[in-house]
């Protein structure tokens, strides 16, 4: 029998949907969100690689609804409940939105990270999906990976080690 884990992973602004006994990972969790939303009873996740706050910030004709926060965890809550997960058992776990370079300036524009978290923080509570737990802002980037089988987000931040939540 094979002992070995399965992943799949996530790229940035990309998102997808596992069962156990699959894990779920994403890397280079900057400024972006890595939303995790799952059900536990069901043994499935989504994962989305939120770059950015908001789909008004669109510049290209091609448009990528995993890119930003307003429309992946829409997007991700609509493909969990096409395959089986009910709404009421959802639970989300988010990780990443750091502010990876200090500028002098206090410009907004420039606060990608927290801005990000904002948004998804203020989607996930728009659809009524419990936020769990965090792990959000700083300095460093991050690797997260989630088991649907026991909902643990385990977390590697650069320079700070590993965690779970």
């Amino acid at each position: 029998m094979n002992d070995e884990i399965q992943i799949a992973k996530v790229g940035i602004a990309d998102m997808k949907l596992v069962r156990h006994p699959y894990h779920i990972r994403t890397s280079g969790l900057g400024s972006c969100v890595g939303v995790v939303i799952y059900d536990l009873d069901r043994k499935m996740a989504g994962l989305a690689h939120v770059m950015l706050p908001e789909s008004s910030l669109a510049k290209t004709p091609e448009f990528n609804p995993a890119k930003y926060a307003d429309t992946a965890i829409k997007e991700l809550v609509r493909h969990l409940l096409s395959q089986g997960a009910r709404r009421e058992t959802l639970r989300a776990k988010i990780a990443g939105g750091a502010q990876m370079f200090q500028f002098a300036s206090t410009n907004e524009i420039m606060r990608i990270g927290p801005r990000n978290v904002e948004a998804v923080k203020k989607e996930l509570n728009n659809l009524n999906i419990l936020l769990v737990s965090e792990d959000v802002g700083g300095n460093s980037g991050r690797t997260i990976e989630f088991n649907p089988d026991n909902g643990k987000l385990h977390i590697k931040t650069v320079n700070k080690g590993t965690k779970e939540i």
